[in-house]
């Protein structure tokens, strides 16, 4: 159901890829938090509430949070952390201030590379049973989502190269500096098999990245005088089985769901009614599955999706995953991305009169978890 307390970004601020060692991760989040404070136009003073997610064992560090706590602004502030992922710090950063006890959230998400080795930390992380065993990390998972899909569909092997050449073209526009030289399709096929049918060159090599919003209730828009707020219109989450084995790899069901809540809420009846969307997929395979869970294409219709020169909605206009691969915080850059469309503040790749805009992010193995944010340049009727 539609929240009944309107809440907008105001301000964010996006650090990725961070390829420089000269920066401890103190002043990173410091640099960030600063940044899309500027960006709102707002105080520190102001935030009522932060909102951080890490995770430990990808950071180096025992409680990241008490870390970070002085460089975000958490002393003497109520802080609270969401290590299961980037965008689930977004989502209770919108329920407390649904919950009238908050004004005002910041938002603050990371993930490093240099602490510790991601496969291991997402092989401890698994069913100590047995996924752990296999191992499983998620480049496994994704391997046997990617498997189960192009044996129900197997066009999805023709298309999958192609749809990594076409983020990265997005990428190289976008973040011309991050990006590095774009192979063609041809090229990423050619690449070899890292976990069969997944390739070196469809995925790019986790980075260090940090990402930060700025969230605040209608009442402290008016106050503020903000007039390009983005307006979070309807927003879902949930969650898959975590053992591979109780769930059907070749179709998003958790997508799905968080999909038509998101929907509900935004008082939308499909996906036609969005402008641009941003889709969280580490690999072309998921993106795929994402066009059928979110009613953009089914099967039969992906063909024609990647191959055409404008899709409805304009699709990862940032490149997404596949051209910036930033560490946890993945999904959180995504929701960024989208509300930045609507505050018209996405830079060298905003697109032009957006009024709707979608969010998709996915964390965990095979993506188990599934969030979709809804943003709109007004509230509409629904909230």
């Amino acid at each position: 159901m539609p929240l009944n307390r309107p809440t907008a970004v105001i301000g964010s601020a996006i650090m990725v890829p961070i390829l420089s060692e000269r920066r401890s991760l103190e002043e990173i989040l410091y640099e960030v938090a600063q940044a899309a404070l500027k960006s709102a136009g707002i105080p520190i003073e102001d935030i009522d509430g932060i909102l951080v997610a890490s995770n430990d064992q990808v950071d180096g560090r025992a409680i990241s949070i008490m870390a970070a706590s002085g460089s975000v602004g958490g002393v003497d502030r109520d802080i609270l952390s969401t290590p299961s992922a980037g965008e689930h710090a977004f989502v209770m950063g919108v329920l407390r201030i649904a919950s009238a006890h908050f004004e005002t959230q910041l938002v603050v998400s990371w993930g490093v590379t240099e602490a510790s080795s991601l496969s291991e930390v997402e092989r401890l992380g698994a069913d100590p049973y047995f996924h752990r065993r296999l191992p499983l990390d998620d480049l496994s998972s994704f391997a046997l989502q990617a498997n189960a899909l192009t044996n129900a569909h197997p066009q999805a092997s023709e298309l999958a190269a192609k749809l990594v050449e076409q983020n990265r073209h997005r990428g190289a526009k976008a973040y011309p500096e991050a990006t590095g030289p774009v192979e063609t399709a041809k090229e990423i096929a050619a690449s070899k098999a890292v976990r069969w049918p997944v390739r070196e060159a469809m995925m790019r090599t986790p980075t260090t990245g940090a990402v930060a919003l700025v969230l605040a209730s209608e009442d402290y828009v008016k106050k503020a005088g903000i007039t390009n707020p983005a307006w979070m219109r309807g927003m879902g989450w949930a969650t898959e089985a975590a053992f591979l084995g109780d769930r059907d790899l070749t179709a998003a069901t958790a997508l799905q769901e968080a999909a038509r809540q998101a929907f509900a809420d935004a008082g939308i009846a499909s996906i036609k009614e969005i402008d641009v969307a941003e889709i969280s997929a580490a690999t072309p395979y998921q993106e795929l599955l994402a066009y059928q869970a979110l009613g953009i294409a089914e099967p039969a219709q992906w063909a024609e999706v990647v191959s055409a020169e404008h899709a409805h909605p304009t699709l990862n206009l940032s490149g997404g995953v596949a051209s910036i691969n930033p560490v946890f915080c993945g999904g959180l850059v995504r929701i960024a991305e989208a509300a930045n469309q609507i505050m018209g503040t996405a830079g060298k790749h905003q697109a032009a009169n957006v009024t709707t805009a979608l969010a998709h992010a996915t964390s965990g193995p095979a993506m188990m978890y599934q969030t979709v944010v809804v943003f709109g340049s007004n509230l509409g009727g629904t909230q």
